[in-house]
């Protein structure tokens, strides 16, 4: 029964309360506009969830459960999974995905008095203490809890390369690699929700596993899975927590954002981790999810992050108004002033193009009369060669040189021996008998030899 946030340091008394935005409720419900793709990492399937944020109301379009992912070929469910976000024209957006428990360390620790600016710098500076992979590489991700307080996720670089290849290998665009209890600590201040001195949410995972999520005074973030009766799950969670044990545990569904529209597949009183997941990808600027995916493998939703300059965009209009006429003429003037600086300068441009080419030819050149060059050596090294191999009695009749062999002609008391000869020499190689017959003397025998010359093409 592991837990999978694990106290660093003692938070201070309000954190949890204090995670939320100074945004007013209303506000948040406004900015609340965006669509995600969340995906849960399950031991046989893939979970996966699309939801629509429009202000205050939340529509699910689909549920998918990809079945025995990591039996398949990736390139085949990769493709269903394609497909599927086609039909409900999506295709373009990126998922968040969440890791399995058990490949990602969680902690939360207390910084009271550092600047939000200087959060991440404070953190790095504790990371070597945070996990127990020693020297192994890792990769990890934050996202704030409230003043002072940070959720951090670590998980070992094997593993975030493992599911990057996986994924890219399926062709799914990939934005976040996160945690539970990230997801779920984003996707409830999606909507504003009060926390109030804190609560425990309970959702069912699979056939036996219970999720356990809670905030409290005491402790901002608590996230575990049990193989145990829902009640004893939140007594455990209710102690960790130093909440009354009189608390009533509510559904993760119940401090969720409930959506307008759910299909029935999308059964959130089983599983809402990845409709969670899903929403703390759609708005991001809300409550910034923890992200351990390293950045050069982020993959955004451009169309999602356009989503609130469309819903402001008449303030934005009216705010700019006046600006919008000097702008195009700055922008007149700069681009005037460019391609005057532009044909100033064209010209030595060519010149340089000119000289690299002519450069270019130059060294060919020269390269080929080095090749040149070196030929004669290498010639006469290997005659040098064929006459000390081919010695009295053997004597040759012809000799015929290439670049890539030599041809000789000759007479020899016995013919064959002159191949291991020839094979021998550091010159030649491949050494074959093209005609070998006794000598109209009879003392010896008349031969003709290939070779092939080492290091030549």
């Amino acid at each position: 029964m592991p837990a999978e946030t694990q106290p660093e340091t003692r938070p201070a008394v309000g954190s949890a309360r204090g995670s939320k935005s100074t945004l007013g409720k209303d506000l948040r419900k406004l900015l609340a506009f965006g669509s995600g793709v969340g995906i849960q990492i399950g031991e046989r399937n893939l979970e996966v969830v699309v939801v629509r944020a429009r202000m205050a109301r939340v529509r699910v379009p689909g549920r998918l459960t990809v079945e025995d992912f990591a039996a398949r070929p990736a390139a085949e469910w990769g493709a269903e999974y394609g497909a599927w976000l086609k039909s409900l024209g999506v295709s373009y957006l990126s998922a968040t995905v969440l890791l399995p428990r058990r490949e990602v360390i969680v902690r939360h620790l207390a910084l009271p008095g550092v600047a939000a600016k200087d959060m991440e710098g404070a953190i790095r500076l504790q990371l070597d203490s945070l996990h127990p992979y020693g020297e192994d590489d890792i990769s990890w991700g934050w996202s704030v809890l409230g003043p002072g307080a940070a959720l951090v996720g670590i998980a070992r670089q094997s593993v975030i390369d493992r599911y990057v290849t996986l994924f890219a290998e399926a062709g799914i665009a990939v934005a976040s690699f996160t945690f539970s209890a990230a997801a779920v600590h984003a996707a409830i201040r999606m909507n504003g929700f009060e926390t109030g001195a804190g609560f425990v949410a309970l959702s069912r995972v699979g056939d036996h596993a219970v999720e356990v999520y809670g905030e409290s005074d005491w402790r901002p973030v608590y996230s575990a899975e049990f193989e145990m009766p829902g009640e004893r799950a939140a007594l455990v969670a209710l102690a960790e927590l130093r909440l009354s044990p009189d608390t009533a545990p509510v559904t993760l569904e119940q401090v969720l954002v409930k959506p307008t529209a759910n299909p029935v597949e999308n059964d959130l009183s089983r599983n809402a981790l990845p409709y969670a997941t899903a929403l703390a990808g759609a708005c991001p600027w809300l409550s910034p999810v923890a992200n351990v995916l390293p950045v050069e493998h982020r993959r955004s939703s451009s169309r999602a992050m356009l989503a609130p300059t469309v819903v402001l965009g008449s303030l934005a209009v009216l705010l700019t108004a006046g600006m919008w006429g000097y702008a195009r003429y700055a922008e007149h003037q700069y681009l005037e002033t460019l391609r005057a600086e532009i044909a100033r300068v064209q010209p030595q441009a060519q010149r340089a193009v000119a000289l690299d080419r002519a450069i270019d030819r130059i060294r060919a050149r020269t390269r080929l009369l080095d090749e040149f060059r070196t030929r004669t050596r290498t010639d006469l090294d290997a005659l040098h060669e064929l006459t000390r191999l081919v010695e009295p009695p053997a004597w040759s009749i012809g000799l015929e040189i290439t670049r890539g062999g030599v041809r000789i002609n000759g007479e020899a008391p016995q013919a064959a021996p002159l191949l291991k000869i020839l094979d021998s020499s550091p010159l030649f190689q491949d050494s074959g008998m093209d005609m070998a017959q006794r000598s109209q003397s009879g003392k010896g025998e008349v031969f003709q030899i290939h070779s092939s010359r080492r290091g030549q093409p």
